[in-house]
């Protein structure tokens, strides 16, 4: 009798390298159980590694080391996921056993998820024909909900007949908070049926999750970004809230970008993508998104505050600004101050003509130096009346801290958290602000100036962000500090509507082929760059324009533009295997957002 097992397992080993991508064969024994994701442990060399099989064929798997265990009691992927991941494994030119981790729990998944009874609600959907299709198992083209806030509410309405059709929803937010909050909020309706899950959770419970949501139907999962790999039991419906968010973008190898790993999911597993938040990015927009957007104003009133009256010297919190914060303490109203230290240099005016500065040949906001920090151009006087003197508008955290004290009293200001009447915070503590009566944006002009070709598209982001903070009512609104005021992005912020200068905007990039007209890809490599560059100039050619390199500190970038990066993306992978062997770290940027 031959006992010689007949099938055959294609594994790739959990090693973080291009070399293992096409994976191993070894053969089945005979007993043992096995499909497409399951994870097992295999023989490598002189040593047993962990693995991923991705496919199983019959075939004479004689000569071939056998599969040594399974590991878990569930498959971390399926046909329809792997396709996705091989997908991001090429986008991100990352290596494939990268991607194929990224699906599974901190811990073994093991165990059977308790079948969930609880009643499913009856709210009405915002989008009747895109939650019945989604209940029905059916792809849609993604849509853009344009909506400021209440994304609670939006999408119980949207979750409610999928989820009574036995199927799953999975909703990502940008941070923790945000999806422990929205987490909250679903529960009042769905009870026991909505989930959450985030990177704040400990191993074990992360992955009795994973498992629930993997093993049950019916339910609604949140979570923050990692989960957008997750097998989570094949939702028939995605929710991004605030897609074109910094949060929902990796910061490391590989970049994965929420937004392009949904769309391709749906598109891959024939699921409905629903996005939501008050401002879409140009990518989902030229991409073709259904966009709905209210008849109303999207976010409260905007009052712009012209910074080009202010007396010289008159510092980061100007005297209108002052005034009305005075007011609304006066009342017991609560007030927020946002200031743009992190990640961002305050904008410079001059001192002669009050005009902000720029830089003559990109139109970025320049810093202290004589060079541009976006381009590098020589920085002369000023355009407007050749001063040679400026002074800075911006401030960071701890001088409005200090100067708002100065005109208010110590006892009423503090940090975010603090429960002062008047909250002072960054980007960072945008969810955590309360509702308030007045918010106040201290400086504008250093985010529409900043050195990056998205710098108009995330103000317009970010302010509106400040904007909604603002609790609707009579006497309620936003201020924004500008020495630009009839500049088109904050004429979108005070005319509570989006659209219409985000299509201009795709236009322009369009025009001067920036993304997403075309495909933008950041190399960076920190040791010796002399390998990388010969071969970077291999990828040059009438379909790719190589920029740079860029040289600071240890560090040298390169950026690929073209229609489609595609094949540099093939040819990128051996190379960039090739300098981490010679001792090289780098890191692939796919889409970035910061030049």
């Amino acid at each position: 009798m031959n006992s010689t097992p007949t099938r055959i397992a294609q594994v790739v080993p959990d090693l973080p390298t291009f070399s293992v991508d096409d994976g191993f064969s070894y053969a089945v024994p005979d007993g043992l159980v096995l499909g497409v994701g399951s994870m097992v442990r295999v023989p490598l060399g002189s040593r047993r590694v962990r693995g991923y099989v991705v496919s199983v064929r019959a075939g004479e798997a004689a000569g071939l080391k056998p599969v040594v265990a399974v590991s878990g009691d569930y498959p971390v992927f399926d046909e329809a996921l792997l396709q996705l991941l091989r997908w991001a494994a090429l986008h991100y030119v990352a290596p494939l056993s990268v991607l194929l981790g990224r699906a599974i729990p901190p811990n073994l998944p093991r165990g059977v998820a308790a079948p969930v009874t609880a009643p499913t609600p009856q709210v009405a959907s915002p989008l009747p024909e895109l939650s019945r299709e989604a209940a029905a198992g059916r792809h849609v083209r993604p849509t853009y909900l344009v909506r400021g806030g209440g994304y609670g509410d939006l999408i119980a309405g949207l979750a409610a007949e999928v989820v009574a059709a036995g199927r799953n929803v999975a909703v990502i937010a940008p941070t923790v908070h945000e999806a422990t909050r929205l987490k909250d909020e679903l529960g009042r309706n769905f009870g026991e049926r909505s989930v959450g899950v985030s990177s704040a959770l400990p191993a074990k419970e992360a992955t009795a999750r994973w498992v629930q949501a993997n093993g049950s139907r019916g339910l609604i999962i949140v979570g923050t970004p990692e989960i957008a790999l997750w097998p989570l039991g094949e939702p028939s419906l995605w929710v991004a809230v605030e897609e074109g968010r910094r949060a929902m973008k990796s910061k490391q190898t590989p970049t994965l970008q929420v937004k392009d790993v949904l769309r391709r999911r749906a598109l891959v597993q024939r699921t409905t993508l629903a996005l939501l938040g008050p401002v879409p990015t140009l990518d989902t927009l030229v991409r073709g998104a259904e966009v709905d957007e209210p008849a109303g104003r999207v976010w409260p009133l905007v009052e712009l505050v012209d910074r080009r009256d202010d007396r010289v010297g008159a510092g980061g919190v100007g005297e209108q600004v002052v005034r009305a914060v005075r007011g609304v303490v006066q009342r017991d109203g609560q007030v927020f101050v946002f200031v743009t230290r992190r990640g961002y240099a305050p904008a410079f005016r001059c001192v002669r003509c009050r005009e902000l500065r720029r830089c003559p040949e990109c139109g970025a906001g320049p810093d202290r130096r004589d060079v541009c920090r976006r381009c590098g151009a020589a920085l002369g006087p000023c355009e407007q009346c050749e001063g040679r003197r400026f002074e800075p508008l911006g401030i960071g955290l701890g001088r409005a801290l200090e100067d708002l004290k100065r005109y208010l009293g110590g006892d009423r200001v503090g940090e975010v958290g603090s429960n002062r009447q008047i909250l002072v915070g960054t980007e960072r503590d945008l969810p955590y602000v309360p509702e308030t009566a007045l918010s106040v944006a201290v400086d504008a002009d250093s985010l529409l100036l900043a050195p990056h070709y998205r710098a108009e598209e995330d103000a317009v982001r970010t302010l509106a962000r400040v904007v909604l903070t603002v609790a609707r009512g009579r006497g309620r609104r936003a201020m924004i500090q500008t020495s630009q005021p009839s500049h088109r992005a904050l004429a979108a912020l005070r005319g509570g509507h989006p659209l219409g200068y985000l299509r201009d905007l795709a236009t322009e990039r369009e025009r001067d082929g920036l993304p997403p007209a075309t495909e933008l890809l950041a190399i960076e490599v920190r040791g010796d760059a002399g390998a990388a560059a010969a071969d970077i100039a291999k990828l040059a050619g009438t379909r790719v324009r190589i920029h740079g390199p860029e040289e600071g500190g240890a560090r040298t970038r390169w950026f690929l533009q073209a229609e489609s990066l595609q094949q540099s993306r093939v040819l990128l992978r051996p190379m960039v295997q090739s300098w981490r062997d010679g001792g090289s770290t780098v890191r692939i940027d796919a889409d970035p957002i910061d030049l």
